[in-house]
């Protein structure tokens, strides 16, 4: 899949099949709505292409928002490349951008830049200035710039809404193995691995602090999880803490991670972990040596989900 950071110096020669939305997640929804527009493409030979903004509207226009997203930008990016789809375009969204009237919007970007034949694109859709145009108007510029437009079932938009809330939802309570089947993939965490206090090797658990650098990731509910890690090509299974380390009188949140069998130093390094399942909330102990002990029971519970889901 090709990619374009900056559409401003881009213009494709071959025509363009082209979608445009946030596609957070990347979830069964969007799969099927990405799977439709690059069987386009093949059968009509077409560039399938889809336009994507970032930051994410909201961030930019309502700057209290408080909008979590399931994935990063790289994630997205990660996901959408296994997917056949020919090119994926990031327009930076601002407030100028904003303000394009709907047709400077369908002139400038659809038709000279991505030089689009046909847009599929969902029944509700709005765009421009105020968000004013909507699939109508669409319809008409098409008439006027040569392109078709293919409308996305109120069916199947509302299949991609519900599950993008239904996967939030399930994050914020813990619920991963719920996340996890709407995403058809396992959720994830991306941040470089950096040192901590050192608690987790004085409890027999060396632990990698996870720093995630972009603050509108969704985390999900504190507590412990079953994780997975691709490092340097081989696979790294582990558990997870997400929480304040209540028993130490912890004062701010964390994300640790204590991987199996392993000992490899990846300080500094930026590392993907997969939430496979989740074990527990986290608890206040009463004592360290209390911690110690549910942590055992931790792996155990671990490597018996493990060893039952992906013994070779």
């Amino acid at each position: 899949m090709g990619k374009v950071k900056n559409i401003d110096i881009y213009r494709s020669e071959e025509p363009t099949v082209v979608t445009i939305g946030t596609f957070d997640g990347v979830h069964i929804g969007h799969k099927k709505i990405i799977k439709h527009l690059v069987d386009i493409g093949k059968r009509e030979h077409l560039k399938s292409v889809i336009l994507t903004f970032f930051p994410h509207p909201r961030m930019v226009l309502q700057k209290d928002s408080g909008i979590k997203l399931i994935n990063t930008i790289d994630e997205r990016r990660h996901i959408l490349d296994s997917l056949e789809l020919d090119l994926l375009i990031i327009k930076k969204f601002t407030k100028e951008f904003s303000r394009l009237r709907s047709e400077d919007f369908v002139k400038e970007i659809l038709v000279d830049k991505l030089n689009a034949k046909k847009v599929i694109i969902g029944y509700d859709h709005r765009f421009g200035r105020n968000r004013k145009a909507n699939i109508d108007d669409l319809k008409k510029f098409g008439e006027v710039y040569g392109f078709e437009v293919e409308e996305i079932s109120a069916q199947d938009i509302n299949d991609v809404a519900v599950s993008s809330t239904k996967i939030r939802h399930a994050l914020v309570d813990g619920d991963i193995t719920k996340a996890n089947s709407f995403l058809g993939y396992n959720f994830m965490l991306s941040g470089m691995v950096t040192k901590g206090k050192g608690l987790g090797r004085q409890l027999n658990f060396p632990t990698a602090n996870i720093q995630i650098e972009e603050d509108y990731k969704l985390i999900p509910k504190q507590g412990a999880y079953i994780v997975k890690s691709l490092i340097d090509k081989i696979a790294v299974f582990g558990m997870m803490n997400i929480g304040m380390n209540p028993t130490v009188n912890g004062k701010k949140e964390t994300i640790e991670v204590h991987f199996f069998n392993f000992d490899t130093d990846i300080y500094d390094k930026t590392i993907q972990i997969e939430l496979l399942n989740r074990i527990r909330d986290e608890e206040k102990f009463e004592s360290v040596e209390a911690l110690k002990i549910q942590l055992k029971k931790d792996k155990q519970m671990a490597l018996t989900y493990i060893a039952t889901h992906y013994a070779k």
